[in-house]
């Protein structure tokens, strides 16, 4: 019985190992990189939206003002896939969202809202051509004003995932699907942004780090 014994023993962990491998998020590759200073816009640029609100660094924070839309967009070079991105943000004023994330994927550029449509949709625009609002990403989630959250993407060639604080709040399978950018004034936030819509926001922390490339 022994030998049997041992041999359902390996083959289980042998199992057991292919699931781990295969649940197991890409490695990081290279060293975390701060994309903003703190201290001045350096490597950012104010985008050129219609009724934009102004801009300003303070106290180690990056201040965007209640406009129509505000916004900034990043000037460097940026990764295209296998990255994660985070940041913190916080709504101070208005009511819209305080978060508008736009970052590389799949050959193209999405973004992730965060307090939209009047202050609670979060999702990606756009999926096979839905936005935020209208696809499987959308969900509804109260903001407290003035708390810090932390907005993180991860983008795979497999996969786009996204988490605000520990929620996982986005798990989307590219196969198989389209993406871009919703229509109109965002498409100046490419290739790398955020933005506000009648809101005032701070941001901090500002990262990004390369992924390993996924291996089956």
């Amino acid at each position: 019985m022994k030998p049997l014994v041992v041999l359902l023993v390996c083959v289980s962990a042998s199992f057991t190992s292919l699931g781990a491998s295969t649940n197991t998020p890409p490695a990081a590759t290279g060293a975390k990189r701060t994309l903003f200073d703190g201290k001045t816009l350096s490597g950012w640029a104010i985008t050129g939206f219609a009724g934009k609100g102004e801009v300003h660094v303070e106290n180690g924070l990056m201040i965007l003002e209640q406009g129509l839309m505000t916004g900034v967009h990043y000037t460097n070079a940026v990764l295209k896939t296998n990255y994660e991105l985070t940041l913190e943000a916080r709504r101070m004023q208005g009511s819209d969202f305080f978060c508008g994330l736009t970052f590389p994927m799949a050959g193209t550029n999405v973004s992730l809202i965060v307090g939209g449509w009047g202050g609670g949709v979060v999702g990606i625009s756009s999926i096979d051509g839905n936005d935020a609002s209208s696809n499987d990403t959308t969900k509804f989630m109260a903001f407290e004003r003035e708390r810090w959250y932390v907005v993180r993407v991860r983008v795979t060639p497999a996969k786009l995932e996204a988490w605000l604080d520990k929620e996982k709040v986005v798990d989307v399978v590219t196969e198989g699907k389209t993406f871009g950018l919703r229509s109109g004034a965002i498409e100046e936030s490419v290739p790398l942004g955020i933005c506000t819509y009648e809101t005032t926001a701070q941001l901090r922390n500002i990262v990004v780090q390369e992924l390993a490339p996924a291996t089956r």
